[in-house]
Parts: C-alpha cells; sequence; structure tokens
C-alpha cells in the first residue's frame, strides 16, 4: 500500500517527475502476486489504484538505485541491512520515522486491521513529503 499511497501524494502535489517510487519485499513469498486484494480494496476506498502492480524481492542493486529504503517493521530493516551488508549511507529507514506513531506498521494480512495501516502509512508519507515539500 505504501508505494501506491506515496505516489498519489507526489502526484497531487505535482511532483511525480522528480520522486521515483518501488515497493519490494524483504522475503520472496509473494513474488510475482499482484497487490493483496484487502489492501486493493482499502487503497480503492480512498481513490488510489493499483492495477498492473506485480511483487518483487529486493535486490542487491536497490541501495545504490534508491535514495531511501523504507521498511515497515524491524524485521524489515533487518532482513535489509543483511541483504545489503550494513547500511553504511543511512539510507535503510523504519516507516515510522517519518510518522506521528511509534513502532511497526503491523502487517494487515495477519492482522487484518487494513484500515489502521493505511492510515498509519497515509501519516508517514505525509511526513516523508514534508521533507521535499
Amino acid at each position: 500500500m505504501a508505494e501506491f499511497i506515496m505516489k498519489d501524494k507526489v502526484k497531487k502535489a505535482g511532483l511525480a517527475k522528480a520522486f521515483y517510487i518501488e515497493s519490494a519485499g524483504t522475503s520472496d513469498e509473494e513474488y510475482g502476486n499482484p497487490v493483496y486484494p484487502p489492501a486493493r480494496r482499502e487503497l480503492a476506498k480512498h481513490g488510489i489504484e493499483c492495477a498492473g502492480h506485480s511483487a518483487r524481492q529486493i535486490i542487491w542493486e536497490d541501495y545504490d538505485r534508491f535514495d531511501l529504503l523504507i521498511g515497515m517493521d524491524h524485521w524489515n530493516i533487518a532482513s535489509m541491512e543483511r541483504r545489503f551488508s550494513g547500511d553504511p549511507e543511512n539510507k535503510i529507514h523504519l516507516m515510522s520515522e517519518f510518522g506521528h506513531f511509534d513502532g511497526d506498521v503491523a502487517d494487515p494480512w495477519y492482522t487484518g486491521r487494513f484500515e489502521e495501516v493505511y492510515e498509519q502509512i497515509d501519516d508517514a508519507c505525509e511526513g516523508l513529503m514534508t521533507m521535499y515539500v
């Protein structure tokens, strides 16, 4: 959901050409899958489209390709740090660093709380936007 929420925000701010936003998993569990239907429905409730997405796993080259690598939870952060052999350029951040909440964004696949996760991600994306606007 975070990829599409952030893309929606930069588009509405007229900054879509200034950002490259992409999501990737830290595991290969969902590789090739579209956005999970309840997540797609939650995005649609807010007028956000996510058609055509196909999940991928992070790769070594992502560390050089992106200015920021944002994980939803501490497990994602640890996985990225392992994948990239650390974080020498301080690019890896927890999503909550940009929002008004502490800790992890719980995976709604397990909790079923898609609306709550949407709100957390939306809040953090707003905070992230203030860094660039």
